[in-house]
């Protein structure tokens, strides 16, 4: 059968169109379906004006810190409508570039919905188009709360369509996205509380990092609430009512619902084309990111194995390399770093101690201290963490972790050398840059603990 296209990509996101872009220069005829907005969340409502908000909020803590390196500079308070338009232009521009991308590289663009018809065939905004190969890469939504009034709570996306920032603020969830929203609203001038259901925040992370992390924000003023989930929200004339589950309430201008996101898989007409899907929508794939359909793939978010972006575009560039490209690969969903950007920001790769002490005796190697430029400016909750974990046996580091400014560029070296294996002894070896935080890494030499030895011996 002939088809209009090699490869048809549902979905306009960083996955779906780094997978375009070099399959279209392998040579395949690709075309690919974007019915919101092209870069997709991180682009538009996530990783770029989030940070651009993150970097906006640093400098009311600088401002006040110049102080003690001999400025005197007079804060006259925020403009928020200034921030939110070079904000939104940045992302405008940023998201057109996606789009120029892919007409650059030959890739027909659809600026509609697509929908599977079967298993090779597609509704695209009304036309009907066929391909050899589909990859649905359509990302993730956000989840709402399941209690009384939850739609007057705002959500992620709305952070970016606020008109002024609320002066009292209630932050509901315990992951990443809760813990950075409350960080760069309490850093832009609001009163912030954090409510989450666990004992500590960041479920999955290093259980030092989470400890370190409540420190650092209970010392900048955020109401840290453990152990407490809203139950209702209530409109009162001015503001909402915030009901808890410990029979508090709380008078509050806003409410973040940051309770966590989800596949982007329904309404794509999955059960025409056979695809089979998990309990919360997921999209079920192979080693090969292939679906239960031998020609139908899913890459990114939708299902919900590693939900970061640049996850998504190395394994949409793995898979064109393997369909079109002649040199099948993949992308290794191990030592991945990440960044949480919190004040003061997280960085991490690899294992946690956790979940290392699993698989048998690690050695610890942690740190605290405050960083020259707290030293100097005496603001507390600034300081830095830092922690190897270390395979006994070979010595190997399983995992780095660290909470302090820079964190997350100084993770990415460090994520260089825990992918390709690095040892504590690679690691002493190396001559530190002198004075940075970085330098701690390559210093740590008096082990804090063990850990593991109970589950190795069982």
């Amino acid at each position: 059968m002939a088809y209009d296209f090699d490869l048809f990509v549902i979905g306009g996101g960083s996955g779906g169109v780094r997978l375009a872009r070099i399959s279209a220069g392998h040579g395949a005829r690709v075309a690919v379906a974007e019915e919101r907005f092209w870069g997709g969340t991180c682009v538009n409502v996530g990783c770029v004006p989030k940070k651009i908000m993150v970097n906006a909020a640093e400098y009311s803590m600088w401002a006040e810190d110049a102080a003690a390196f001999g400025w005197n500079i007079e804060n006259h308070g925020h403009d928020w409508a200034k921030l939110a338009a070079a904000r939104d232009t940045e992302v405008t521009r940023l998201s057109a570039i996606y789009g120029k991308l892919l007409v650059g590289a030959g890739v027909t663009s659809f600026e509609a919905r697509a929908i599977f018809l079967d298993a090779h065939t597609l509704d695209v905004g009304g036309q009907r188009v066929t391909a050899e190969r589909i990859v649905v890469a359509t990302g993730g939504h956000i989840t709402r709360m399941e209690i009384p009034g939850a739609e007057l709570a705002l959500v992620s996306d709305d952070l970016f369509t606020l008109k002024a920032m609320p002066r009292r603020v209630a932050v509901v969830g315990g992951g990443y996205i809760g813990l950075e929203f409350a960080c760069l609203l309490r850093g832009l001038g609001a009163e912030v509380d954090l409510f989450y259901r666990a004992e500590l925040p960041l479920r999955g992370f290093d259980g030092d990092l989470q400890t370190a992390v409540v420190e650092a924000m209970k010392a900048q003023g955020i109401g840290m609430n453990s152990g407490v989930i809203p139950t209702r929200i209530s409109q009162m004339e001015d503001h909402l009512m915030l009901s808890l589950s410990n029979n508090a309430m709380r008078e509050v201008d806003a409410v973040f619902s940051c309770t966590g996101r989800a596949a982007n898989s329904s309404g794509l007409g999955l059960e025409q084309a056979g695809v089979v899907t998990g309990k919360a929508g997921e999209i079920t794939v192979d080693a090969e990111h292939a679906t239960n359909v031998p020609h139908i793939y899913a890459i990114g978010d939708v299902t919900d194995r590693l939900n970061l972006t640049p996850m998504a575009t190395a394994v949409g560039h793995a898979l064109a390399d393997t369909l079109f490209g002649n040199n099948p690969r993949h992308a290794s969903y191990e030592n991945v770093p990440t960044a949480v950007f919190t004040s003061p920001p997280i960085g991490t790769v690899g294992l946690s101690e956790e979940d290392a002490a699993l698989r048998g005796p690690v050695d610890i190697y942690l740190t605290r201290f405050t960083p020259m430029r707290h030293a100097m400016s005496k603001r507390e909750g600034r300081r830095s963490m830092m922690k190897l974990v270390v395979d006994q046996q070979t010595q190997r580091i399983l995992g780095a972790h660290m909470l302090g400014e820079d964190a997350a560029e100084i993770m990415q070296g460090i994520g260089i050398a825990v992918a390709i294996g690095a040892t504590k002894q690679d690691f002493d070896r190396t001559i530190g840059i002198h004075p940075t935080a970085a330098e701690e890494f390559v210093t740590l030499r008096t082990r804090t603990r063990v850990a593991g030895l109970q589950e190795a011996a069982e």
